[in-house]
């Protein structure tokens, strides 16, 4: 899934950076599996080519290669070309579909920008009963509709959890946090565990924040980036409710409870975390692993409430999606099934499985590590404001702009206020 981005989920420049592949940080070139002759056409020879890109590199892409070695083994005379985007992913993505010349399949997160260029799926998926659609979280299917229409069968998931460090609370005799906490619960523990002679915290703040992350805040809160209808940001974007959550870790940064983390000349927020000088991280599924590579002690929690209001959470999700103009349709659609199959969802380990049967043979939902993602995921019914509004990427760039600023110390009803009255031209 995509973090440094829909996955979840954004269709701005930024929120691809907050949803990137859930794989390593290793840069891939361009790769297929099979022979270099797989990069021929689907009519070459007697195999037929079958063209999937990722936005996946190191680990992450080694097992999607072995992916499409099994399904080349019960396919024979199917070669599947793996390529390999990383970085570049949404620019290749956009000049294949302008070229009328995309990979057949290919990952997705940004349907409303794409959705045109894709196949619509509803028939696949409904009329299929290999596929099992009654086996996925049903509301992982909304993040991959538009107008009615399916473009993208999900393929794995992260709901945003927080993430503490058991010896840091061992030692100042502090109780782990459970489910139903609250922020003010939240606040106490990160002041009591913030010693700025050690250069210790109780929470990291990102100095760029992805404001598709931060939604499940807002909507936490009360408030929203958008109305319903995606007509109307004046009252929402900088709506009280809207402003407090985000205030919230501007203050926390001001009164020295939290740091400020992944600025100019700054370690990132996991890397000070494995490094014990923050005491609570939230994030994704993204960097459980290393977490525990690096010897950390970790817990996991759903994130805390807003008195007297429900936890509201947001997903980051990818999918895969057919291209219309590909010219091997059902082929395509065998792939795509395969991918979401419990065995390919089995090989994925650093995405959360998309499958209730895979989880519930896994025990993923009974692990304590892993279960306050499927409980957030229970909590994020809400719907993304880039899914509301086609002209959502210029929005969010005055938004980013403001959230930045809260971080840094400026007030955030203001530079909201401010950054609704640059965006309200969108609007029209």
């Amino acid at each position: 899934m995509k973090r440094k981005i829909p996955a979840v989920l954004m269709a701005t420049a930024m929120t691809m950076a907050a949803l990137t592949a859930c794989g390593g940080n290793e840069k891939a070139s361009n790769g297929a599996s099979g022979s270099p002759s797989a990069s021929a056409g689907a009519g070459s020879g007697s195999a037929k080519t079958l063209r999937f890109a990722t936005w996946d590199t190191g680990d992450a892409l080694k097992i999607e290669q072995d992916i499409a070695k099994k399904f080349e083994q019960s396919h024979p005379g199917t070669k599947v070309q793996v390529e390999a985007y990383a970085d570049g992913f949404d620019q290749k993505m956009a000049a294949g579909f302008g070229a009328t010349n995309p990979p057949d399949v290919m990952y997705m997160w940004d349907f409303p920008t794409y959705h045109q260029s894709l196949e619509p799926l509803d028939s696949y998926a409904d009329s299929d009963k290999d596929l099992n659609k009654s086996d996925f979280y049903s509301g992982l299917f909304n993040y991959a509709t538009i107008d009615g229409k399916l473009y993208g069968i999900p393929a794995g998931f992260t709901t945003r959890v927080m993430y503490y460090n058991k010896k840091l609370f061992d030692a100042a005799n502090i109780p782990y946090p459970k489910d139903g906490w609250t922020w003010d619960d939240f606040r106490n523990i990160a002041k009591q565990l913030s010693d700025k002679s050690k250069k210790q915290y109780g929470f990291g703040v990102r100095a760029e924040n992805d404001t598709y992350d931060l939604q499940g805040f807002v909507w936490s809160n009360g408030g929203s980036y958008i109305s319903d209808d995606g007509k109307t940001i004046d009252g929402f974007m900088n709506g009280k409710d809207t402003a407090a959550a985000i205030q919230m870790f501007g203050d926390m940064v001001k009164d020295g409870s939290a740091a400020l983390t992944g600025g100019k000349g700054q370690q990132s927020g996991e890397d000070i975390f494995k490094g014990g000088k923050i005491a609570m991280w939230e994030s994704g599924i993204w960097p459980l692993e290393s977490f525990k590579q690096a010897g950390i002690d970790v817990g996991t929690v759903e994130m805390p409430a807003f008195p007297g209001k429900p936890v509201k959470g947001v997903v980051a999700e990818s999918a895969l999606s057919i291209a219309k103009d590909s010219k091997q349709k059902d082929l395509a659609w065998e792939f795509v099934k395969y991918y979401v199959s419990d065995e390919a969802i089995k090989m994925r380990v650093a995405d959360l499985p998309v499958r209730m049967s895979v989880v519930s043979e896994l025990k993923k939902d009974q692990d304590p590590l892993y279960k306050p993602y499927y409980t957030m995921l229970e909590r994020s019914d809400n719907t993304p404001a880039f899914l509301l509004n086609p002209k959502w990427n210029e929005i969010n760039r005055q938004l980013s702009v403001a959230v930045e600023a809260v971080v840094h110390g400026s007030n955030a009803q203001d530079v909201l206020n401010k950054a609704v009255k640059d965006s309200e031209r969108y609007m029209k």
